[in-house]
C-alpha cells in the first residue's frame, strides 16, 4: 500500500485478494510508529494482537468463508469502550490498570464482522472536554497543525483517522464529541440516534446523552461501520428496534426534492465568517442536486448550553460515584481508613475538569437547587425535543455548522472554560433530543484548517443524512485531502 484508502475500497481489494490483510496492518503500524510519538492518538496499540487476528481473517478470506463487507479492516477504539482483557481507562488515572472482564457489544459486533481492533484511542478524561487536553496520558495533537487541538472528547479517534493511524475509528458523543473532532480534523463523523447503537460496555458519562458512533474518511465508510455496530441489543435497556440502514440507498446519494432547513440562530454572533461561508457551500451543492433549502427560526437554541451542562453534570456525578478506590482502578496506598481511601483515591485519581463537573452535578441535584436547576433543565429538554419535532414536520433534514471556529490553539480553551463550553453550542441540542447527525468536511480556513458542517436527521434517519453527506462528497474533494506528516511539523517547530 502506498497511501491510505477508504475502508470500503480496502475491503473490496482484500476480498478480491489484491491486498492482504497483513499489508494493511503493516501500513497502519508504520504510520503509528512514525507519527504517534507526535500526535499521541493511542493509549494502547496492540500490534501483536492485530497481526494474529489478521492471519485468522486472511485464512477465512482465502477459504471464501467471509461475507462481511468490512472483513480485514483495522479500526481504532476510544478508550471508554470495554475490551476484554485490554487496558481501558477513560484516559484517567483513577482507572489505571483496569482490564475489563468482558467486551462491549460494539466490540463483539466488530469481531463478528471480522474487523480488527487496533487498541485504545486517547480522549478527554471520562469524555469531559472538547480538546483532548484533559487526558491523563497527555494531549492529542491535530494532524493538520500540531500546535492546535484535535477537538474532543474523541480527539484521539479523529486524529488517528486524519493522520493515517487507523482506517476508521469508533468514538462516543455526549454533546458533540464525535462531530466536533471530526470537523477539526477533516474527517466524517456520525453521531447516531440514541438507542440505535448499544451502550453496553461504554463507560458512562451522562447515560441519557451518550452514544457510540463511527469516525471515518467519508460518508460511505461511516455508513458501513454504522451498519456493523448498530442494532437492537437485549443487554442495553435503552436499545431500540428499528429498520436497519440500507447501504445501497446511501450510495444512491438521492436528495432530489428533500427539504433542508437552516436555523437562523445557528448563524448569529460568534460564528466565524469562514465557517459560515463553508457551511453554506453545502447548501449550494445540495440545492444543485435538487434539494430545497430554507431558513427558519429556532429560538430554543439559546438555552442549549445551560440545559446540556446541567443534565450532563448531574448524570456524571451519579455515574462516577462508582469509582471509589475499592473495586477497581487506582487506590491511594497512604489512606488510613475506609473514608480516607474514598477521599484520597478520588482526589488523586480524578483530574481537574472531572472534579469540576462532579461538583457542579452535586450542586444542581442538591436540596434547594434541584427544582431551580435540574428540574428546569428537564423541562427545557422537553421543549428542545418539541422544537425539533416541529421543525421535522416541515423539513427532512437540518443543516448547520459543527463548531463556531476551526481548531483552537493548545491551551486556549483550558484557560477559558466558558469558551470551551460555548464551543458545543451547535451540537449539544442534537444529543439532548437523541437525534442523528453527521459531520462532513466542507472547506478550509485561511490557515489551512478543516471546517465541518453537520446534517441533522429525524430519529433513525441515518440513511437520509448519510445519503446527503455522500451526495455532497461526490461533488467536492474536501474529505479526500490529508495533512502532511506531523513529524515534519515537529522538526520545523
Amino acid at each position: 500500500m502506498e497511501k491510505m484508502l477508504s475502508a470500503v475500497t480496502l475491503a473490496e481489494k482484500i476480498k478480491s485478494k489484491e491486498i492482504k490483510v497483513s499489508e494493511v496492518i503493516d501500513f497502519v503500524e508504520n504510520n503509528v510508529n512514525r507519527t504517534d510519538k507526535v500526535l499521541n492518538c493511542y493509549t494502547v496499540f496492540d500490534s501483536q494482537k492485530a497481526r494474529e487476528r489478521a492471519e485468522v481473517i486472511q485464512r477465512k478470506i482465502d477459504r471464501g468463508e467471509v461475507a462481511s463487507p468490512l472483513a480485514g479492516i483495522p479500526i481504532g477504539i476510544k478508550d471508554n469502550i470495554c475490551s476484554k482483557g485490554e487496558l481501558t481507562t477513560c484516559s484517567s488515572k483513577i482507572l489505571s490498570g483496569f482490564r475489563p472482564p468482558y467486551n462491549a457489544t460494539v466490540i463483539e459486533r466488530l469481531n463478528d464482522a471480522d474487523m480488527i481492533t487496533l487498541g485504545k484511542l486517547n480522549m478527554d478524561e471520562f469524555a469531559m472536554g472538547s480538546t483532548t487536553e484533559t487526558s491523563f496520558y497527555g494531549p492529542t495533537k491535530n494532524p493538520w497543525d500540531i500546535q492546535r487541538v484535535p477537538g474532543g472528547s474523541s480527539g484521539g479517534s479523529a486524529a488517528a483517522v486524519a493522520g493515517g493511524e487507523a482506517v476508521c475509528a469508533v468514538g462516543s458523543a455526549t454533546g458533540g464529541a464525535i462531530r466536533q473532532p471530526a470537523a477539526f480534523c477533516g474527517v466524517t463523523g456520525l453521531k447516531p440516534t440514541y438507542g440505535s447503537v448499544s451502550r453496553y460496555g461504554l463507560i458512562a458519562y451522562a447515560s441519557s446523552l451518550d452514544q457510540i458512533g463511527p469516525l471515518a474518511q467519508d460518508a460511505l465508510d461511516a455508513a458501513a461501520v454504522y451498519s456493523v455496530i448498530s442494532g437492537r441489543d437485549s443487554t442495553d435497556g435503552t436499545s431500540m428496534e428499528f429498520t436497519p440502514l440500507d447501504y445501497s440507498a446511501v450510495e444512491s446519494a438521492d436528495v432530489k426534492g428533500k427539504k433542508i432547513g437552516i436555523p437562523e440562530q445557528y448563524f448569529g454572533d460568534g460564528l466565524n465568517s469562514e465557517v459560515a461561508q463553508a457551511v453554506m457551500s453545502v447548501a449550494e451543492v445540495l440545492e444543485s442536486r435538487g434539494a430545497i433549502v430554507e431558513r427558519f427560526q429556532m429560538p430554543i437554541a439559546e438555552y442549549a448550553i445551560p440545559t446540556y451542562y446541567i443534565i450532563a453534570c448531574a448524570e456524571a456525578c451519579s455515574n462516577l460515584s462508582r469509582f471509589d478506590g475499592i473495586k477497581y482502578g487506582y487506590s491511594c496506598e497512604s489512606a488510613e481508613d475506609l473514608l480516607d481511601v474514598y477521599v484520597k483515591s478520588r482526589s488523586e485519581g480524578f483530574g481537574y475538569e472531572v472534579k469540576k463537573r462532579i461538583m457542579l452535578g452535586n450542586f444542581v441535584l442538591s436540596s434547594g437547587y434541584y427544582d431551580a436547576y435540574y428540574n428546569k433543565a428537564l423541562q427545557v429538554k422537553a421543549q428542545i425535543i418539541s422544537a425539533f419535532n416541529e421543525a421535522f414536520e416541515r423539513y427532512d433534514m437540518i443543516l448547520g455548522p459543527v463548531a463556531p471556529t476551526t481548531a483552537l490553539k493548545m491551551g486556549e480553551n483550558l484557560s477559558n472554560p466558558l469558551q470551551m463550553y460555548l464551543g458545543d453550542i451547535y451540537t449539544v441540542m442534537i444529543n439532548i433530543a437523541g437525534l442523528p447527525s453527521v459531520s462532513v468536511p466542507c472547506g478550509f480556513d485561511k490557515s489551512g484548517l478543516p471546517i465541518g458542517a453537520q446534517i441533522i436527521g429525524k430519529p433513525f434517519g441515518e440513511e437520509q443524512i448519510l445519503s446527503a453527506a455522500h451526495a455532497f462528497q461526490l461533488d467536492t474533494d474536501h474529505h479526500l485531502k490529508r495533512p502532511k506528516s506531523p513529524v515534519a511539523d515537529e522538526k520545523e517547530g
